[in-house]
This record gives C-alpha cells, structure tokens and sequence, in this order.
C-alpha cells in the first residue's frame, strides 16, 4: 500500500459543513421563503415535509415533534400504557430509549444483544416477556435493522406492539422471508426517529417525527404532541408541546431530496473501508444482515484483545477522530443499575461496550481520507 500523507484539513466524524455547501443554494431559497412566510410554528413547510417523508417512507401517516426522545415518549404515551407496565428494549444503545419509559413511571426491561448485529436477542426477548409487558422497543442500531422477521412473529403472537426506535437506520429498508419489503420503522405500530444534525437526515438544530400506519394511532400522536388538542382549547388528553420547528422542516424537505445520494455514499464508503480493512488480524468490520440493507449512520469496528482504548489513541495521535458508541451499556448506568441486572448479567453488551470503535462516517468521506485512516489502523496492527 503506498503511503499517503495526513490531509491538510482536520478530519471530522461528520462533515456537516462540506454537504452544506454542496447543498447551500437550495437551503438558503427554503430558509428564506420560509423567513418571508412569517409562519414559523407549524408553518406549512411542516406538514409539507410530513407529506413527503410519508411518501418517501410509504407508510400513510408521519407525525413530526421536537426530537427523537419526544418521539419515543409520545409513542408510549399513545399506547395508554399505565405506571408499572413494562416495556422491554436493549441494555446496548443511547440512554434515551429507556429514559422515556422510566420518565413515563414505566419499567424499563433490558436484554442483552447479538454479538454481531447488536440488535435484540430474540431468546432473551421471549424470556423477559411477563403479564406486565406492553410494548417492545427493538433499536435499529449504527444503520441496520433489528431482526423484525421473528420480531414481528413475537408480537403477534403476544399480542405486543412493537415501536421501532429508527433514529439511526432512516432510509433503510428490511425484506421478509415472503419477498415483502418495507422502510424500517414502518413495520412496527409505529417507529420513531430523530433529525439530530449528524443524523443521516439531519437539520440545523432538533427535531423528530413518528411514522405509522394506523389511523387512529396517528391521530392520538397528533393530539398528544398539541397539548393533547384537536380543537384549539379543547384538551381531550394529557399531551405535551413537541413541534418540529418550520425552518428545520424546510431544511429537512431539501435534504430529504438528496438522502438516497446520502445513503449511496455512506455506502461507497463502507464498502472501501472493508476492502481497506478486511482480514486485518485483531478487528471485525461491520456485519451485514443480508434481510436488512445497510444506511450506515455508523462504520463500527469491533477491535479484540483488549486493544480498543490503545487504537483509539493511535488514530487521535494521527489526527483521526473516533467514538465509542457506547462505553457504558444502560444496566451500568448509575441512573438504571438494578439489583435485577448485576454487571455480569448481560455479557455481550458488556463485551461491547470494551469492544466498539466507530470511524469517521458521512456522505462527504473521501477515498484520500479514508486511505490515509486504513493505512494509520494497519500501522497499529501491523507496525
């Protein structure tokens, strides 16, 4: 491999600036009919990007809010889950999916992981599943989906709502074993997702939206996130006040026409990291599950033998960002430690969590950068 030298320019995890620019006509035009319009809370560039990430999704009704947190609390909200009921997702992901169900006086129920696809373990699914289990929160992790086939299957079975937290696989699709393919997010009662800016669709600030196929349920999403409202001054439930802000609405309608070039790219970029890196001794590349295709919100690289922390200094001394989504699974926080959960009780997770090291990964990644990052991780292993 021939040596290339360090970029001139710092390396960022995400180039936010870069795909502005390429996009910066379109956005300042929205930005500034919005700006004119004067309708700056639920203007109608909200209910027109509504309309068209429904289409995009396929799915009859989508539902925009603040942000993805708000998203995930509306959806359990929806679901007239009372204190005590429990809602089981995975002890490996971003706080806020267990966050919403404890703030709701719900019981959070954790589960270990797969090792590969860090996705739910169905066993452990079944298992966890009492009297009191009211809803399932698969997360589809890093861009790939959950296994919702079985998942899917489970729920049915039991009677359980599945809410599918999308906010890092937008885009993504899921085929079943019967040739059937949908949008992840769309298969479950309803999916959630954020716009947070380094989201694969992502604003200039916050904001989220649920999706659903369900008339009813989209209509109690509606009211709930409108202070519990249909009618101006009519309160028919306790709500809350979650509004996708009109100019990030605008935003979001420009960059929802480039998400699948987005996607093509992060894509491409995956691709030329495995070729870069594949067979490298004492790292794993992202598993792909052949039912789920790939949106890759993350490239993340499993790195053995206790040498994660070591190689994350080896790249930042390089000039080489990297995270560690995440360093601490939900049942190791302080704020969710149980009795129930002992460290030691979800051993894949735990593994994980010493394990996971994410590259830089974004729609503007060059083959330039990425050269000289594969060659910094084979001078790591291969000195």
């Amino acid at each position: 491999m021939t040596p290339v030298n360090k970029p001139t320019s710092p390396i960022p995890m995400v180039d936010l600036a870069t795909q502005y620019s390429a996009i910066q006509p379109e956005v300042d035009a929205a930005l500034l009919a919005a700006v004119r319009a004067g309708a700056y809370i639920q203007g109608p560039d909200v209910k027109a990007f509504a309309a068209e990430l429904a289409t995009y999704l396929d799915v009859e009704h989508v539902i925009p809010c603040a942000n993805g947190t708000d998203a995930l609390q509306l959806a359990l909200m929806a679901l007239g889950l009372k204190p005590g009921d429990e809602v089981i997702t995975a002890t490996f992901t971003y706080v806020a999916t267990a966050e919403v169900i404890a703030l709701l006086g719900l019981q959070p129920v954790l589960v270990d992981v797969h090792p590969d696809t860090f996705a739910l373990d169905l066993d452990q699914v079944e298992k966890a599943i009492t009297a009191k289990t009211k809803a399932i929160v698969p997360v589809h992790l890093y861009g790939q989906g959950a296994d919702m086939e079985s998942l899917l299957a489970l729920a049915a079975q039991r009677g359980i709502p599945l809410i599918e937290d999308c906010a890092q696989a937008l885009g993504a699709s899921y085929t079943l074993s019967n040739g059937q393919t949908a949008r992840l997010g769309t298969m479950g009662a309803m999916g959630c997702t954020s716009f947070f800016p380094s989201k694969n669709l992502g604003c200039m600030g916050d904001g989220g939206a649920l999706f659903t196929r369900d008339a009813a349920l989209a209509d109690r999403l509606r009211m709930m996130a409108n202070h519990g409202q249909k009618v101006k001054y009519r309160h028919d439930v306790v709500g809350c006040n979650s509004r996708l802000d009109t100019l990030q609405a605008a935003i979001l309608r420009v960059k929802l026409r480039h998400l699948d070039q987005y996607t093509a790219n992060r894509q491409t970029a995956a691709r030329y990291y495995d070729e870069g890196i594949q067979g490298l001794q004492g790292i794993s590349i992202p598993m792909r599950d052949p039912a789920s295709t790939h949106v890759f919100h993350q490239y993340t690289l499993k790195v053995h033998g206790g040498k994660r922390d070591a190689l994350k200094a080896h790249l930042e001394a390089a000039g080489i960002p990297s995270m560690v989504y995440y360093p601490l699974p939900l049942h190791a926080q302080p704020a969710y430690s149980s009795a129930r959960y002992p460290l030691g009780h979800f051993p894949v997770a735990e593994a994980l969590c010493d394990q996971v090291l994410s590259l830089p990964m974004h729609s503007e990644l060059t083959p330039e950068v990425q050269t000289y990052i594969i060659q910094t991780l084979h001078s790591f292993f291969t000195p």
